[in-house]
């Protein structure tokens, strides 16, 4: 019987059913919490003799492929794949597979969030009625006619851009890979130059880390909001905090940075910025095709079949 390592916390939290998938192909199924995600030793130790392993944000790279000799697919409980090193799998010949789309329409609600959070300085006006001060003495703005900026324009990007025509934004957006006539494709200089909100959807490569530094920061209207829903190390953080802090840029909404849990990141320090937990994609519908397919995955490669969504 062939032995599953599931290392991602959240698979089958909302339904049992990806569990379900696993059993019913007659594989061994061992649940490990992972104190250290980022750590390939622990990660290694976690996986074993497995054949197969479903990950969340774990980190698998050449240390764990050369002490797990067994493993045959990785499976990711999500989409992007930019803590497994695809290189070394393909030299191990181990399967990379993912879930794309799962979390397209969650990851959109969130950014959608932060972007209605940052306009109206949510947090400010709970945080005034939890004190029993009842008012504001600040202004919000509203959405209709302010440009929103995506960069990236793949599903997740698309579904932001359809619920911002909803509030009547203009949109433009930067993509090097997209061409979409339903949207204005600027460059990424003049986007961040016209936008009042700049939402990042772009996948985490050694080209776009750190792709939102000090002079794209530096090119933002003083009014502007910066909202990140995909990769904490898409924004060089220092220069974000530093053009937060000197008031050069209004404020930032961000579900991921470059290191988490980011309790010791000073950004947490400032009252313009709102941090959320690495959640847009933890909703009850996301999760369920998530694991399914992170399931489907597995069993189909440890069968000797095509996953359903290969990577490498």
């Amino acid at each position: 019987m062939a032995k599953v390592v599931v290392l991602a916390r959240s698979f089958a939290r909302a339904s049992s059913e990806p569990l379900e998938i696993l059993q019913e192909a007659h594989l061994e199924v061992e649940r490990k919490a992972n104190p250290e995600p980022e750590n390939e030793e622990v990660v290694a130790g976690l996986i074993g003799d497995a054949e197969g392993v479903i990950v969340g944000v774990d980190r698998v790279g050449r240390v764990v492929l050369e002490r797990c000799p067994n493993l045959r697919v990785i499976a990711k409980h999500g989409v992007g794949v930019d803590n497994i090193d695809l290189e070394a799998a393909k030299e191990h010949g181990v399967v990379v597979a993912n879930a794309p789309g799962t979390n397209t329409e969650s990851v959109a609600d969130m950014a959608f969030l932060l972007i209605l959070s940052c306009a109206r300085n949510l947090p400010l006006l709970m945080e005034n009625v939890r004190k029993k001060v009842w008012g504001s003495q600040t202004l919000g703005v509203e959405l209709e006619e302010k440009v929103l900026g995506i960069v990236g324009l793949g599903r997740i990007g698309r579904s932001v851009a359809r619920r911002a025509l909803g509030f009547g934004m203009q949109v433009v957006y930067y993509d090097p890979l997209v061409e979409d006539e339903a949207f204005r494709r600027v460059s990424l200089e003049d986007l961040f130059s016209i936008a009042d909100f700049v939402s990042l959807h772009a996948p985490l490569t050694p080209e776009t880390k750190h792709l939102v530094n000090e002079r794209l920061l530096s090119l933002m209207k003083k009014d502007a909001f910066l909202i990140n829903t995909a990769r904490g190390e898409l924004v060089d953080e220092e220069a974000l905090f530093r053009a937060l802090k000197e008031g050069r840029i209004a404020g930032a909404g961000l579900d991921v940075l470059s290191f988490e849990p980011p309790f010791e990141s000073p950004l947490l320090t400032l009252p313009n910025v709102i941090v959320t937990p690495h959640v847009a994609a933890h909703t009850k519908e996301a999760n369920i095709k998530m694991g399914k397919i992170a399931a489907l995955n597995v069993v189909r490669v440890l069968r000797g079949e095509e996953p359903l969504f290969r990577v490498v």
